[in-house]
């Protein structure tokens, strides 16, 4: 294998600082399970909320391919420009109380993923980094009207079994971050993972409120402080909106009482289980989702 080192570009100084040192390392990458746009959100609340600065910026020619994944350009007028796209970094942060963490943030590589994890686990060696943690939402047939369900996963059993009485078991395709996990279990660092159910209906939708659940639990397996008080505001108004869109449509209001009485059964007979595999046979169909997806969107205002 080539010298994963050679995929960024590192502030040597920063990560050598004390500070960083045995601090927390939060993983939040977009491109795969990113319901409820999570990932651009985490990143955005941390990056305009809290201190920061880069430690290490990954090297988007060697990561990207751009015809797959085609960088956006905006025409002004008579002339093109380049449009803002989110770096591949590594960043060093404090949070509201000073506490240092770090984050791995922007577009999941679609190149290199065995030099890419290499890259990220010798930096987070080089910090000594204590725990890392890996925040996602997937969207699952579950209903806006009830608290979201967080899958956790990880080599820390003392915090999954904390959230988890079930043992589900499920193959499906892989993200980098999921090969970060494993990998990382695999060099004896500790690893916890949040995913976040998100509604079908409405995987494409900016949700605040799902950011604020895997921050809740982010939160609670570091000490960390993270920043929640702008997200649940605008988490109320959005879930003000999507509530009076529901009530315009009847077919869309039946499917979600579907979803309702099947979240009820699960978390009455198992308060924590994980619906990332298992028994749906009482769930909603593929059809009656799309056709509530489609009767939503079809309500929805332009955006502006």
């Amino acid at each position: 294998m080539v010298d994963p080192s050679e995929l960024y570009m590192a502030n040597a100084s920063l990560l050598d600082d004390a500070r960083l040192h045995g601090a927390p390392l939060l993983i939040s990458l977009t491109g795969y399970a990113e319901g409820g746009q999570i990932s651009d959100q985490v990143r955005e609340t941390l990056l305009e909320s809290l201190p920061h600065e880069v430690l290490a910026r990954f090297d988007p020619d060697q990561l990207q391919d751009y015809r797959a994944r085609r960088p956006h350009v905006r025409f002004v007028e008579d002339h093109f420009e380049r449009a803002e796209n989110a770096d591949l970094a590594l960043y060093g942060l404090t949070d509201s109380l000073g506490r240092p963490f770090s984050l791995l943030t922007g577009p999941e590589p679609d190149l290199q993923w065995n030099r890419f994890v290499e890259a990220v686990i010798q930096l987070a060696q080089r910090l000594d980094t204590s725990i890392v943690m890996n925040v996602t939402g997937v969207p699952m047939p579950v209903p806006h009207t009830r608290p979201f369900l967080v899958s956790v996963h990880g080599n820390r059993t003392d915090l999954v079994e904390q959230n988890h009485n079930q043992r589900p078991v499920a193959e499906m395709s892989s993200s980098v971050a999921q090969q970060l996990e494993i990998r990382f279990g695999e060099v004896g660092m500790d690893t916890i993972g949040f995913t976040v159910h998100v509604p079908q209906y409405l995987a494409d939708a900016r949700l605040p409120q799902i950011t604020v659940a895997a921050f809740e639990h982010a939160a609670a397996a570091t000490g960390l402080t993270l920043p929640t008080d702008a997200l649940r505001d605008s988490g109320a108004e959005v879930l003000h909106r999507v509530d009076e869109q529901v009530a315009a449509a009847p077919e869309v209001q039946a499917v979600i009482e579907s979803m309702e009485n099947r979240y009820d059964e699960l978390t009455a007979q198992a308060p924590q289980r994980s619906l990332l595999a298992g028994d749906e046979s009482e769930l909603p169909d593929a059809d009656e989702i799309g056709a509530a997806v489609e009767a939503f969107l079809a309500n929805q205002p332009d955006e502006e």
